[in-house]
């Protein structure tokens, strides 16, 4: 199984993550941000193709094609549930990983946590982030992106406890199955 958390920088994803792993049996965390640290440190603004050229690591041509390669791999080397919490609001990458994750494990599974503006930004600072840095100005991108239903299972997280959100995700998956 894998299952997708996505949502804006802030919503609370490896924070739940890290809860829903304690619940799903055989699972482990993959963050296809490591992918992308990884890749910002190999490929340099002179090799990078100028579409690559941005502040986003996801705009590299190999970081959609290795986050599918390495879910693959973990799920063959270790045999394990993956969770994976990633901020994607292109609706052509989410779709390269999602159907890359569906050919992995057919029971592939993704929702969207949202909240508004000010409780993302509240938890960017909780979190140590400075007022106004890259996730900060991230916000109003991904809330407008996530509007569209193509990335449903929507999941409102104002003012609800992350066990609360955590078990709402587990009902809904079992209730897949």
């Amino acid at each position: 199984m894998i299952i997708m958390i996505n949502g804006a920088y802030g919503v609370g994803k490896t924070s739940v993550a890290k809860e829903l792993q304690k619940i799903i049996n055989n699972s482990m965390i993959f963050d296809p941000e490591e992918v992308g640290y990884m890749l910002r440190n190999i490929i340099s603004e002179d090799i990078a193709h100028p579409f690559e050229r941005t502040d986003n690591f996801q705009d590299f041509e190999l970081w959609k094609v290795l986050v599918v390669n390495v879910a693959s791999l973990l799920k063959k080397t270790y045999n394990k549930n993956l969770i994976v919490p990633m901020t994607i609001f292109n609706k052509g990458y989410f779709e390269y990983i999602f159907t890359g994750f569906k050919e992995i494990d057919e029971k592939t599974y993704h929702f969207c946590l949202t909240a508004n503006e000010e409780t993302i930004h509240e938890r960017l600072r909780k979190r140590g982030e400075m007022e106004g840095n890259w996730c900060f100005k991230q916000t109003r991108k991904c809330m407008d992106g996530f509007k569209d239903i193509y990335f449903e299972q929507f999941i409102d997280t104002d003012d609800v406890n992350i066990n609360d959100i955590v078990k709402k995700i587990d009902q809904k998956v079992r209730s897949f199955h």
